[in-house]
């Protein structure tokens, strides 16, 4: 999985720079391990919401690549028929409650589901995943709050990559992370991020405990995008961090570590396993049809709505 978000991102990049994909993208290069760590913890009905940098997490929770390259693609094979795009590709199916082009909003709709989730009567853990750029959103701080005072079954999971856009996270966040749901009686810990394995057994952990009842967890993930925010910046040429940080940062890089704990010639069978399926993907993607003009003003608006009980027409 960490071949295939990695492999999946290097070719969107090359299908941004040809045209094909419109708008750019936010490329998930170096953050792989905490997408596969925390969903490798997860059940088949569990939930998660994603953010603007969300390919990796939909793959990692088991998103057909040849729908979601579709969906960058703007066509109508992609997981919401071209409608939702880069940052708002969704798959109820599978328990991807959609990403979110709003910082910090998935908190919110994860809180939600688990709250729906628990007056159903369903075993569901929901997990909200969101970056350093939005622990200072109240969205999400009050998602906190009814979490913890509902004692809801979700994971609140921060990718704390170092940077909101070109903002340091050391100039923009008074205190922690993990101090902020500390502050709300949440249990949180800091692990590394670019280690799949140490995410993994930390999201399981976290996620067995809200499943029994024992309410929210918080992950602090430290890690690390080796792109940049967005395709635009080698448009913009920006400059805020030195080459010998993304240099020592991708001494770190998690496909490496991870390869090195599988039997000698199994990382080259995976890697070529992927390179097939993500050709596939692209030739799917390519010839999957664009949206038609009629089509346009589809799902702009609902029919069909019956109003609550007891509330007006």
């Amino acid at each position: 999985m960490l071949r295939l978000i990695r492999g999946f991102e290097e070719l969107a990049l090359g299908l941004v720079k040809s045209g094909e994909i419109t708008g750019g993208i936010h490329p998930y290069i170096g953050q792989e391990a905490v997408a596969v760590g925390v969903c490798a913890a997860l059940r088949p009905q569990d939930r998660i919401t994603s953010t603007h940098r969300g390919h990796g997490h939909v793959l990692a929770k088991g998103a057909d690549p040849s729908r979601l390259l579709a969906e960058l693609l703007g066509r109508t094979g992609g997981l919401n028929r071209g409608r939702g795009g880069s940052m708002h590709a969704a798959d109820f199916s599978l328990g991807i409650l959609g990403a979110n082009g709003m910082v910090g909003a998935g908190g919110a709709i994860a809180v939600g589901a688990a709250w729906s989730a628990r007056q159903a009567g369903e075993d569901r853990v929901a997990v909200a995943f969101f970056g350093d750029g939005a622990l200072n959103q109240g969205v999400l701080l009050e998602s906190f709050n009814l979490a913890a005072m509902w004692r809801l079954p979700v994971l609140f999971v921060c990718e704390n990559n170092g940077y909101a856009t070109t903002l340091p996270a050391a100039t923009a966040v008074a205190g922690s992370a993990t101090g902020r749901a500390a502050a709300f009686g949440i249990p949180a810990v800091e692990v590394d991020g670019m280690d799949a394995e140490a995410v993994r057994a930390a999201a399981a952990e976290a996620v067995a405990r809200a499943a029994a009842g024992g309410g929210p967890g918080f992950l602090e993930c430290r890690t690390y995008r080796f792109e940049g925010h967005h395709t635009m910046e080698r448009l913009m040429k920006l400059r805020y961090r030195t080459p010998e940080e993304v240099a020592d940062w991708r001494g770190l890089d998690p496909l490496p570590r991870a390869a090195a704990l599988l039997p000698p010639g199994l990382a080259r069978r995976l890697d070529a396993s992927v390179a097939q399926q993500l050709a596939a993907a692209r030739q799917f993607a390519l010839d999957s049809e664009l949206p038609s003009v009629e089509g346009a003003l589809d799902h702009l608006y609902a029919d069909g709505l019956r109003p609550r009980a007891g509330s007006g027409a």
